[in-house]
């Protein structure tokens, strides 16, 4: 893959990104995870296959690397990939996030997941962390899943302990989550250190069914953001595991432009993220091979305005997509 610059850092990273999610615990929202995974959650099998996920991303040209303090031990998988194939810090972008905790204690089901505590000792205390499992590799450090609720934007002493890091060297940046996407987004751009701009890069959820960060995402880049885009696959309801007799409409139309486009749904899915003019990165969030190598395809899928027409429809009000987010089970 072409590598290109996540906005104007000197950050380099390929279209296509790899997201730890689903990969660093046994419990995650994503269809049919469960099978994914084919039911086996021993840590030693499970970085087995982060490992394999990892080697077969790296070798078709993946450079962009993402994973958070939450993902149960992705950080640890990452980093013990890292050393176990001697990469050599800078070859590849590796990004994280602070912010949640984990705390489902290596099960599929609990009472919580992870914990979300935007506050000053947690960002030190999971910074210390994080640089203690990626060491040089980490490039990029982000608030996970910013909102205007948890006051994280609004905060000084946030604010300028992100920009003390930034000043030791590592990129800063911030995902969004939500049907206030957009606000939020346009609230980083305008914060500001010492009259500097703190954020370097944004992960944003954008998809078919919730396209609204769009123009703000183009904001981002304008101003020299770099734009990660996360859940491009929409969990897999874009993919065709997605079996919900009332999501039929929607999957009738997809495999209508999947067909004339010569590719595989979730590769479709990607593309139309990929041929966003601001998107620097698009993350795959695979967690089977299988999965991984259909979702390598998207680079190469011609997207058309024929398909950006055809697929316009299938657009959510943010408010529904959110709820229907929500309600995801964790297998």
């Amino acid at each position: 893959m072409q590598l290109r610059s996540l906005g104007d850092s000197e950050l380099a990273v390929s279209p296509l990104g790899l997201g730890l999610a689903a990969l660093g615990r046994p419990g995650y929202i994503n269809l049919g995870h469960a099978d994914d995974l084919g039911h086996s959650y021993a840590p030693a099998a499970m970085e087995a296959r982060a490992h394999a996920m990892l080697d077969a991303a790296w070798a078709a040209g993946v450079r962009y690397l993402d994973a958070a303090r939450s993902y149960g031990r992705a950080e640890a998988f990452l980093g013990s990939w890292l050393r176990a194939r001697a990469i050599a810090p800078g070859a590849a972008t590796v990004g994280s996030k602070w912010g949640y905790t984990y705390t489902a204690d290596w099960q599929v089901t609990a009472p919580a997941h992870e914990v979300k505590e935007h506050s000053l000792p947690v960002l030190q205390r999971q910074w210390a962390e994080s640089q203690a499992t990626l060491g040089s590799w980490l490039r990029l450090y982000q608030i996970h899943s910013a909102t205007l609720e948890s006051g994280v934007l609004d905060s000084a002493e946030i604010l300028f302990e992100l920009a003390r890091l930034k000043a030791g060297g590592v990129a800063i940046g911030l995902s969004v989550s939500g049907p206030r996407q957009p606000e939020v987004v346009r609230r980083a751009l305008a914060a500001r250190v010492d009259g500097v701009r703190l954020f370097d890069a944004v992960q944003a959820t954008w998809n078919l069914l919730e396209p609204s960060a769009g123009p703000a995402l183009a904001e981002a880049h304008a101003a020299g953001v770099g734009v990660i885009v996360k859940e491009a696959l929409s969990n897999g309801r874009l993919a065709a595991r997605n079996v919900d007799p009332a999501f039929a409409p929607a999957q009738a139309a997809l495999q209508a432009q999947a067909a004339r486009l010569g590719c595989t749904l979730d590769a479709l899915a990607l593309a139309a993220a990929l041929a966003q003019p601001w998107a620097s990165v698009v993350l795959s969030g695979a967690s089977s091979l299988a999965q991984l190598h259909s979702n390598l395809a998207a680079p190469a899928v011609a997207w058309d305005a024929e398909a950006t027409a055809a697929l316009a429809a299938l657009a959510e009000p943010p408010d529904t997509y959110w709820r229907t987010r929500a309600a995801l089970a964790w297998n």
